[in-house]
């Protein structure tokens, strides 16, 4: 079966490619992108630095967030199916997102956020690194893939039922719409420096989870034969959990709640890769980058109106698609 497959590299190659033509098409394509593209070109040196600026300040931001987040979404959830043994594993199910949010949603509560826009980010790190301490002490130091699995779950209720009560107790309305809008995901309105700000916890995730990936092969054969490999369980899910909360906690925290992506994008690569989750994660990032760029090219299409927010469109691919995962996961059962 795997010399059907196309060439592991040729794969990768394809994917950078395509992430890389919807990184460029997000600069350039969108509201006012053929405004934009001319004043670049114009004789008028003053239209030529307004353009400079909406390119550096808003639109590079924006393809540079939709490469990095889709990246860490895709292969966090690759490294997470592959931990767990389990196609519906997502990034969200160890409890970092949430966690993160209602760090996040807390600087929006308590009015922090008027005083600095990195506060929001460094609310949302906390809280998903606060979020990781938790599951770390309700699994304990050597946890069952079970036992991770309920702790996240629990952590993510928790995380969740006081992200509503800051909701329902927040004494201004306008504070409400502004933790709703931020809570449904979007690339609008965010910098570079935030960027920057979260840029090393996803380096160092990622790199975490990426150091799994022999463990992961060998953890397809299960747990005891693994060990027997010479991969210690214990380190190989801490690198792991711990690699994925501190990236997905820090995208979260910069851009708001992003589903699904972590979920789809494995099963959309897996056909061309095999089935060894360590030869996944690699063209699990490119294929997570292209997914959001083109995701966010998306909301930018709508002429007329207000811009529909990123996490709504992911969620609105992503749950028909979990649903079908499901009805084929039963369906394969029986």
């Amino acid at each position: 079966m795997r010399d059907r497959l196309p060439s592991y590299l040729l794969v990768n190659l394809a994917l950078a490619g395509l992430a890389a033509l919807f990184f460029v098409a997000s600069i350039y394509v969108g509201r006012g992108g053929e405004l934009l593209f001319a004043r670049l070109h114009a004789a008028d040196e003053i239209d030529r630095s307004l353009a400079w600026l909406i390119l550096t300040e808003v639109r590079l931001p924006r393809a540079c967030l939709g490469l990095v987040v889709g990246a860490t979404l895709g292969l966090t959830g690759a490294g997470l199916q592959g931990l767990l043994r389990n196609p519906l594993a997502e990034p969200g199910l160890i409890g970092a997102s949430s966690g993160a949010a209602l760090g996040a949603v807390l600087v929006f509560y308590f009015g922090l956020a008027a005083g600095s826009a990195m506060l929001v980010p460094l609310g949302g790190v906390v809280g998903a690194l606060a979020s990781l301490g938790l599951l770390y002490l309700l699994a304990g130091r050597n946890p069952s893939i079970v036992t991770i699995i309920l702790a996240g779950v629990a952590i993510s209720a928790f995380a969740s039922a006081f992200t509503s009560l800051a909701l329902s107790l927040a004494a201004s309305p306008y504070a409400v719409y502004e933790i709703i809008f931020w809570l449904l995901g979007s690339f609008t309105d965010r910098s570079m420096d935030q960027l920057w700000f979260a840029l090393p916890f996803i380096v160092v995730g990622l790199a975490l989870v990426a150091s799994t990936s022999r463990a992961l092969d060998a953890l397809t054969l299960g747990e005891d034969t693994a060990s027997s490999l010479g991969f210690n369980q214990t380190h190989v899910k801490l690198r792991a959990i711990l690699g994925t909360g501190l990236a997905v906690g820090a995208t979260v925290a910069v851009t708001g709640v992003i589903g699904f992506v972590g979920l789809v994008v494995p099963h959309i690569v897996r056909p061309f890769v095999g089935h060894q989750p360590g030869r996944l994660l690699l063209p699990s990032a490119f294929a997570g980058a292209a997914l959001l760029l083109a995701a966010d090219l998306l909301v930018r299409l709508p002429v007329n109106g207000p811009e529909p927010k990123l996490g709504v469109i992911t969620s609105l691919i992503g749950a028909p698609f979990f649903l079908w995962l499901i009805l084929r996961t039963r369906r394969e059962a029986n």
